[in-house]
């Protein structure tokens, strides 16, 4: 198959919205302050290139920031459950309150902790991430290959050896599952906080449109972050891929 049948495979719903955005607006005679014509949204991206550009930067660090320690954190507290019998009670209600918040309201107590700036903004994202993280790995340092463990118990193997030659080893598919599922979530986090209370990013530049009845730009800034989103999961999906772990 041809790149050109690939990339319209690949690119037809797009073009497809596109084309029914383009009509609605003209069928309708919607209001420009209401939603803006696609022509209108490129026009926007190519006139102010850097203005996007600086905006996506910001929001990948730190949604790219929250997602490393979220899973950073679950990956050590999944591993820390697996060695103690009773760590996975005790973790796991935390993390399930935590999950269990609407970000909204986990971001003000968050704001009083860390300051109304970046580090807020990374926690958020860092904690969307964790839960999914946690349970994913500690299934995965459940499975381990049939007769493995009973093998490493004749070898008079330490608890601690059979986590970093078993256990850990047996969930990576696990982890890059658990990446592929957090990566854009960690995006949409950083989103939500940005808009919020950000300073920069993506998130900080939909506020500010909106505020000023900028639709082009509000548009504008949602089409990138939607990108940036896909992208990101994209992205951890053929990480996955490229292990051989894929499904």
């Amino acid at each position: 198959m041809s790149w050109g049948l690939r990339l319209l495979g690949v690119g037809w719903p797009a073009l497809a919205l596109l084309v029914l955005w383009q009509t609605w607006i003209a069928a309708a005679h919607v209001s420009p302050v209401i939603a803006p014509s696609p022509a209108a949204v490129a026009v926007e991206l190519v006139t102010h290139p850097m203005r996007y550009a600086q905006a996506t930067v910001a929001t990948a660090a730190v949604a790219a920031a929250g997602l490393t320690i979220g899973m950073g954190v679950a990956i050590a507290a999944a591993a820390g459950a697996w060695l103690t019998p009773v760590g996975d009670v005790v973790l796991t209600l935390p993390a399930l309150l935590v999950q269990s918040t609407p970000i909204v309201a986990l971001l003000p107590v968050l704001a009083r902790l860390l300051g109304y700036g970046e580090p807020t903004v990374v926690a958020s994202a860092a904690a969307i991430t964790f839960l999914p993280t946690f349970v994913l790995v500690g299934a995965g340092l459940r499975r381990t290959p049939p007769g493995a463990a009973e093998l490493f118990g004749v070898l008079g193997a330490s608890r601690w050896q059979r986590l970093t030659l078993l256990a850990l080893p047996s969930a990576v598919p696990n982890v890059l599952t658990a990446l592929r599922i957090a990566a854009a979530n960690s995006v949409l986090a950083a989103l939500v906080a940005e808009y919020l209370m950000g300073q920069t990013g993506l998130g900080n530049m939909l506020a500010d449109a909106q505020s000023q009845l900028l639709t082009a730009q509000a548009w504008s800034a949602s089409l990138v972050a939607t990108v940036v989103s896909v992208a990101a999961f994209a992205a951890a999906r053929s990480v996955e891929r490229s292990k051989h772990y894929d499904d």
